[in-house]
């Protein structure tokens, strides 16, 4: 159980060593949670936008930001590949794919699945400094599937459910596991800007919403990222070709903050964590107010084929301070897309810095539809 804990911690330094830099121990309060992997962003779309991607346009890989958009997709089916090296700088064996797709049932609803695979490469254990130690390959991977439908013109929600293994000792501990559920909604109404019309766009993600997890057979259990993201968009189009969208999210771990210095387990139920994660930060109100993360990006397409990304991350410094820009461009045709994101940390030390992702994705109906030509 000490090497779990030992273990964890670690996983949640690497991510925020930056803000122990810059904050004072007093102050420095981040919150810590197991399977930490499910608060990787994926896709190249979302993070060429800074990460805003609650209430963007509806597109292959939404699973992730809001499964509710899929109600709402003109084409039938797609899937979409994504590949995000993690720690680049350092290792190159250690990287996220996800696998994304989705099927329309009729104009009202769709079904969509997702498996993210986090390959933390190979890692020595051992039990004394002077040990050499033993070789283990710790992996955590995730399932889901999700019904989505539309309940009125423009509002859609959605339902998922998420099954979660995290084997981060390979072995040497039993793995943990957990169940878990996300509930969003999708909301978006055209808008007309003289004869141009364009569409305003507002979404939630209440994602990861389940049991906590163990890796010693239940003595100890940890929360999982259970997270709340809204977001907001406005797509604007300059003519016929050129449109520009903007994009802001702001999203909040729904985990209690920890009450005294590495803290990463409580006894407090799942359900209970969520309810006091809005109250219960030592540093009352000011505190929870730097638990929220904000993200804006911008998109501009060109005749909804080629397409530059921008976007900004904030994270409060006491809270990880992971504050980064990020940089995008994609290119669709009528059965396949690609594209292509990158990170540039403001914060000196970032997991993802200068990290570039790819996703693919793959326009179901279209490959159908050539090869019946």
């Amino acid at each position: 159980m000490k090497k779990v804990s030992i273990l964890l911690l670690a996983l949640g330094a690497i991510v925020m060593m930056q803000a122990q830099e810059t904050a004072t121990t007093k102050d420095y309060n981040p919150i810590t949670t197991a399977a930490f992997s499910l608060g990787i962003s994926p896709d190249a779309v979302a993070t060429g936008m800074g990460d805003a991607g609650a209430a963007t346009d509806p597109e292959v890989s939404a699973q992730y930001w809001n499964p509710s958009k899929y109600a709402q997709m003109e084409k039938l089916a797609g899937v979409s590949l994504s590949y995000t090296p993690w720690l680049s700088q350092l290792v190159s064996d250690i990287d996220l794919a996800t696998l994304m797709g989705y099927m329309k049932l009729d104009d009202m609803q769709a079904v969509s699945a997702s498996l993210r695979y986090f390959s933390l490469g190979q890692v020595i254990v051992r039990e004394r400094l002077d040990d050499a130690g033993y070789s283990v390959s710790p992996y955590e991977m995730a399932l889901d599937v999700a019904y989505s439908r539309l309940l009125s013109r423009n509002f859609s929600m959605s339902v998922a459910l998420r099954y979660i293994y995290s084997d981060i000792m390979s072995g040497d501990d039993p793995a943990g596991q957990a169940f878990a559920a996300d509930i969003s909604g999708y909301y978006r109404k055209p808008v007309y800007f003289g004869r141009e019309q364009g569409c305003w766009a507002f979404g939630f993600n209440a994602s990861n919403i389940g049991t906590k997890i163990s890796y010693d057979a239940g003595n100890n259990y940890y929360f999982i990222p259970t997270d709340l993201r809204l977001g907001t968009s406005l797509k604007y189009p300059f003519n016929q070709y050129n449109r520009l969208t903007i994009a802001l999210d702001v999203d909040k771990l729904m985990v209690p903050t920890p009450q005294s210095k590495d803290e990463i387990f409580t006894d407090i139920s799942p359900i209970s964590g969520i309810f006091q994660s809005f109250y219960d930060a030592p540093g009352g109100m000011a505190e929870e107010l730097q638990e929220i993360n904000a993200s804006f990006g911008l998109e501009y397409a060109y005749d909804e084929q080629f397409f530059v990304r921008a976007g900004y991350h904030y994270e409060n410094e006491y809270k990880g301070n992971r504050k980064f820009y990020t940089f995008g461009a994609g290119f669709k045709m009528s059965m396949f897309s690609i594209d292509v994101s990158y990170l540039v940390s403001q914060a000196q030390t970032n997991p993802l810095d200068q990290t570039l992702r790819f996703t693919l994705g793959f326009d179901i109906e279209g490959i159908r539809n050539i090869i019946g030509r």
